[in-house]
């Protein structure tokens, strides 16, 4: 299940990516418009910005920007920034692998072998869907 970080942040991105051609947006603008609390969207925005999906303008015309075009952000990159990992194993994740403490042996675990299955149809569907594929 999605937190809420990740739900309010995509739908951020969304709002944004169907403004690009205007000028930056207030984060004002965006909390009103998605229903999102405005001091919970500072820090989501913020995260994005310092993991370079955004860029930010201060002063009078100031606010968020995307500094790529929404085909060129897959949804799998902003949910691995907001959400962490996509796999629901530590020891499937392709990002944030860990072994887990209760399993002897990865290659017989029929757990491991299940959920590598549900890594890699989540990922495809993921990988293939951007931030133009919301708008």
């Amino acid at each position: 299940m999605l937190s809420k970080k990740t739900k309010y942040g995509l739908k951020a991105l969304t709002y944004m990516a169907r403004k690009k051609d205007e000028a930056p947006i207030l984060i004002s603008e965006i909390a009103e418009a998605e229903n999102i609390s405005r001091k919970f969207l500072e820090l989501i925005l913020l995260q994005l910005k310092n993991n370079g999906f955004l860029g930010s303008k201060k002063g009078k015309g100031g606010g968020y920007y995307l500094v790529q075009e929404p085909e060129m952000i897959s949804i799998a990159a902003l949910i691995r920034i907001l959400e962490g990992p996509i796999a629901l194993l530590p020891c499937v994740s392709l990002n944030f692998y860990e072994k887990c403490d209760d399993c002897p042996d990865e290659t017989q675990c029929s757990l491991n072998r299940l959920m590598v299955e549900v890594r890699d149809n989540t990922l495809k569907v993921l990988e293939s869907k951007t931030l133009a594929d919301l708008i």
